[in-house]
């Protein structure tokens, strides 16, 4: 088959990749134009762009995917499929162009966690498993027919950075199977209602400035999964000091507290902890405004808090 692919950040290199190795035929990528990043506004390209560069793949980057340009050129590539991993929303005119259609790879279990930001709000919800399906794009987000499925469990601790890492990698191989199936006509697409039926659907929209706030007064599992679902991006922050604080890894200690959410206690040395409404929430890694990230015991090291405290 020929495959144009079509994807933009490292999570989409993996599959790119992964197809590559298997000897499949991918004739073309599609990516997201270069934007200027830095201080310099220097043009960046995308990490699927420098791939498919490296590898001496053609690349295509419109603007606009309506754009009768691009469209001329995507039809002239003569693709029997196309395959998206994280990549923008497509019109019909681009999903139903090949004649096996498009198949897009999405990081949870269909029909949970349709959206932008399935990761990070699996963690946020205090999931224990999570997992790629590969489905048929059609006109509405993320609810076409699945082909194939893979669970994959979370940890206690993970991030969302440690749980895109393991979907990136499972995902690649769910998407060469399904692209083996497709070639040899075994793939079998079940109706996303047909799962959905009777089922409580939860959904993952994309998260906003404003949804990363802490929220001190809420249990501390809940601020603890709210921590592991923004990091490393977009980060949980709160107020220290009259700063932003980040927060990137934290540990929890259920304990009953007698002060004031919010309150943070710290020895000065190796300890910072923020109270919640039933328990602490102990800070591991952390960026202050204008400083590097790090860990707290070098964060200590170098920063005197207003108070030094530590709860009785």
């Amino acid at each position: 088959m020929r495959i144009v692919f079509m994807g933009t950040p490292e999570f989409a290199v993996a599959s790119l990749e992964a197809l590559l190795e298997a000897g499949e035929n991918v004739v073309a990528v599609v990516t997201a134009p270069d934007k200027p990043a830095g201080r310099g506004q220097k043009l960046h390209q995308s990490a699927v762009k420098r791939f498919a560069l490296a590898r001496g793949l053609p690349v295509l980057q419109p603007e606009k995917l309506r754009n009768p340009g691009f469209l001329t050129e995507l039809a002239a590539l003569k693709a029997d499929l196309q395959v998206v991993v994280a990549f923008r929303m497509l019109p019909e005119s681009v999903w139903n162009m090949p004649p096996l259609g498009t198949v897009n790879l999405h990081a949870s279990l269909l029909p949970q966690y349709r959206g932008a930001a399935p990761i990070n709000h699996a963690i946020i919800n205090g999931e224990n498993q999570s997992g790629v399906t590969t489905f048929m794009l059609r006109h509405e987000i993320d609810t076409g027919s699945i082909l194939f499925s893979e669970k994959v469990p979370i940890a206690a601790d993970d991030t969302a950075g440690d749980l895109h890492d393991k979907l990136m990698v499972v995902g690649a191989d769910l998407l060469v199977r399904t692209v083996r199936a497709i070639a040899a006509g075994t793939a079998v697409p079940v109706p996303q209602e047909v799962l959905a039926a009777g089922v409580a659907l939860k959904h993952a929209p994309k998260i906003f400035k404003e949804d990363c706030q802490i929220d001190w007064q809420r249990p501390v599992d809940t601020i603890h999964n709210h921590i592991r679902g923004l990091s490393p991006y977009p980060t949980a922050y709160t107020s220290f000091d009259g700063k932003t604080l980040k927060i990137f890894r934290a540990k929890k200690e259920k304990t009953a507290v007698q002060h004031e959410p919010g309150t943070y206690f710290t020895d000065g040395k190796t300890l910072l902890k923020f109270a919640c409404t039933d328990g602490y929430i102990q800070v591991l890694e952390l960026q202050l405004e204008g400083k590097k990230r790090m860990d707290v015991v070098s964060f200590l090291r170098g920063y005197r808090p207003s108070s030094v405290t530590f709860p009785s």
